[in-house]
């Protein structure tokens, strides 16, 4: 299951993905308020875990936006601010639960499981483009039902290009799914690229993996050439 945790303070957006990841969550970070709400719109994400107090855009309008636009994405507000007035707003442009910091990490997790159970959100679907597959909460890539070993970095990059299906998707985008933490860099996002085609393509006699000239990369079904 996939969240989303918006969070300025990295160190401890950093201790929330260590421990939910420990929990058996796919965790994305984003450590400001544009950022998060661009991962929210685009991201499959099953929860989101937000921090009021962010650079660039507030949780209070990243709540009132995605709602607007009608994203039913359960959301949990963690927040220093804890008066009765913040959680009253927090909940009123769009909020499911609040939780003010120094919180309980078991306190957390309890109820993201509560907000789970809510919601019905189930465990995400396999990921299929063509006979490539992928299952995320288990980390386990298949080709034609053989299963293909990737390292993280390597099955991150294939996560987003078969999230967005046959769409070209920039190197940025990619590098940021694969490595929020690091500089950047577009040559380690084609080298992981170039690693996957000789994982997932080559051995099966496939060119699903496509370069888009000016953009980034594509995953398409490559079947019908057959």
């Amino acid at each position: 299951m996939r969240i989303l945790v918006v969070e300025d303070e990295v160190d401890l957006a950093r201790t929330l993905r260590t421990g939910l990841t420990a929990e058996g969550y796919s965790v994305d970070l984003a450590h400001d308020g544009r950022q998060g709400l661009w991962m929210a719109r685009t991201g499959a994400y099953a929860l989101v875990v937000l921090d009021l107090m962010l650079p660039g855009l507030n949780g209070y309008k990243i709540c009132a936006q995605l709602r607007r636009e009608g994203n039913a994405t359960p959301i949990l507000v963690l927040t220093a601010k804890d008066g009765e007035w913040d959680q009253a707003e927090a909940l009123d442009t769009g909020a499911d639960d609040y939780l003010a910091k120094p919180f309980s990490y078991t306190v957390l997790v309890a109820r993201l499981r509560a907000l789970v159970r809510r919601s019905g959100t189930a465990a995400p679907p396999v990921l299929a483009v063509g006979d490539l597959s992928l299952d995320v909460a288990g980390r386990v890539c298949r080709r034609a039902g053989v299963r293909v070993d990737l390292t993280p970095r390597e099955f991150a990059v294939l996560e987003l290009l078969a999230r967005r299906d046959g769409q070209a998707v920039s190197k940025g985008d990619l590098l940021y799914h694969a490595w929020p933490d690091e500089a950047y860099d577009p040559n380690l996002v084609e080298a992981r690229v170039s690693s996957l085609r000789r994982k997932v393509d080559t051995p099966f006699g496939r060119q699903s993996l496509q370069t888009v000239r000016g953009t980034g990369y594509r995953l398409v079904d490559d079947r019908e050439r057959e």
